[in-house]
C-alpha cells in the first residue's frame, strides 16, 4: 500500500469519517472571500479580515508546504421533539462537548503517526488547524474531494450530508491528490434560502452572516439588531434551519456514533427560565466544555432574554425584571425589551 493509502486508513481508525488530500497552491476562492469581507458581510467578526494573504495561500502558513490533508467529522443527531414553550433550541453540534479539543488531538496523533513513517519530526513535517487557523477550509475539503460547497455556504457530501466539522493538516511532504470536485450538485433546489427567517442568505452561495442566527447568537458581541429579535423564535445559540431543509441532509444524513460526542441531557430543549437565573459560577459549570462558552454567560443570557420576549408568556416576568438589574448591560436591555413584548401581548 502507498503511504497516502495508509494514512487515509489510520485517519478513519482515529475516527474521522471522511478523509482527502489535495495540494498546496493558491485559492481559487481568495478573490471572492475578499469581497465578502469589504462589503461587510463579515459583521462584526473582525479577525476574519485579518491574515488575507495567508487565506489566499496556505504555503504562507508553512513555509515548504506541499500538500494537505483534509478530515471531516459527522456532527449529525437525530431529530429531537421540538422545544416546549419555554424552552430553548441550541446548535446539534452544540449539543455536546466542544469538538476543537477532540479533532486537534486526532490530527496531531495522525501527525505523529506520518512522522513516525517517514522519518522526520512532527514539528518539522506539518501543523493541524481546525478553525483557527487563516484558512479557506471548505475550498480545500473541496479541493480534497469530500464534496461540494451548497447554496447554504455549507460543504455537502453526497453520502452524509452537510453536517460535517473540518479539519486540516498541512504537511512538507508531496502526497497523491484526489480528485477535487468540480460541480455542485444542488441543482435548482432553493429550500435553504426560503427556510432562513432572517434572509441571511441572500442569494445562492453568498451568504450575510449579519443577519445568521449563529452569528447573531454566537459571534455578535453586542447588542442583537431588533428587527431581528422576533425572527430567533427559541433560538439560544446557533441555527440548523439551512441545513435541515437540505434534501441532502434529509435522504443521505447518518447519526454520528463518535463516542466522543455523545449528547449532554442538559444541552437538549433546556428551560429559559432556569438559564436566565444563572450567575456567573453556575454559568461555568454547567457549559464547562461545551462549545456555549463561546458566547460567555452575558451573550447567553441576552439570547435568552429574546427566547422569552418571543415566548411572550407572562410566567416569565418574574425572572426578567430581576435581569433588569444584571451586571452586564446587554442583559438588562435584553430583558428590557422581553418585558415590553411580553406587556404589550406582541406575541398573542
Amino acid at each position: 500500500m502507498t503511504l497516502a493509502t495508509h494514512l487515509r486508513q489510520q485517519a478513519l481508525a482515529l475516527g474521522f469519517d471522511l478523509v482527502g488530500i489535495c495540494p498546496a497552491r493558491p485559492s481559487a476562492h481568495a478573490d471572492f472571500y475578499a469581497r465578502w469581507v469589504e462589503a461587510g458581510y463579515a459583521g462584526s467578526m473582525a479577525y476574519l479580515a485579518r491574515r488575507i494573504k495567508e487565506r489566499r495561500d496556505p504555503r504562507s502558513l508553512l513555509p515548504g508546504c506541499r500538500s494537505i490533508v483534509v478530515v471531516g467529522l459527522n456532527s449529525f443527531l437525530p431529530d429531537e421533539e421540538p422545544p416546549p414553550p419555554g424552552h430553548g433550541l441550541i446548535a446539534r453540534y452544540a449539543r455536546r462537548d466542544d469538538y476543537h479539543e477532540v479533532m486537534k488531538r486526532r490530527l496531531l496523533a495522525l501527525l505523529d503517526w506520518l512522522a513516525a513513517e517517514t522519518g522526520r519530526s512532527p514539528k518539522s513535517l506539518g501543523r493541524a488547524y481546525v478553525d483557527t487557523g487563516p484558512l479557506l477550509e471548505r475550498e480545500l475539503a473541496m479541493q480534497a474531494g469530500l464534496g461540494w460547497i451548497g447554496k447554504n455556504c455549507c460543504l455537502i457530501n453526497p453520502g452524509l450530508g452537510s453536517w460535517l466539522l473540518l479539519g486540516e493538516l498541512l504537511l512538507e511532504i508531496e502526497l497523491p491528490p484526489d480528485e477535487p470536485w468540480a460541480t455542485p450538485r444542488c441543482g435548482t433546489c432553493t429550500r435553504c434560502l426560503d427556510a432562513c427567517p432572517t434572509g441571511a442568505l441572500i442569494e445562492p452561495y453568498l451568504l450575510d452572516a449579519r443577519r445568521c442566527i449563529a452569528y447573531l447568537t454566537i459571534e455578535l458581541k453586542g447588542a442583537i439588531p431588533e428587527e431581528l429579535r422576533p425572527l430567533l423564535g427559541q433560538r439560544i445559540f446557533g441555527c440548523d434551519l439551512c441545513q435541515e431543509v437540505c434534501p441532502w441532509n434529509q435522504r443521505f444524513s447518518q447519526p454520528g456514533s463518535d463516542p466522543a460526542f455523545q449528547l449532554r441531557p442538559d444541552l437538549i430543549n433546556p428551560s429559559l427560565l432556569e438559564l436566565m437565573a444563572l450567575d456567573d459560577e453556575p454559568f461555568r459549570r454547567r457549559f464547562r466544555d461545551s462549545p456555549i462558552t463561546r458566547a460567555k454567560r452575558r451573550g447567553l443570557l441576552r439570547n435568552v432574554a429574546v427566547a422569552l420576549g418571543n415566548w411572550g408568556d407572562p410566567t416569565a416576568r418574574p425572572v426578567l425584571t430581576e435581569a433588569l438589574s444584571d451586571p452586564e448591560p446587554l442583559v438588562c436591555d435584553h430583558a428590557a425589551w422581553a418585558l415590553d413584548r411580553i406587556d404589550s401581548g406582541a406575541t398573542r
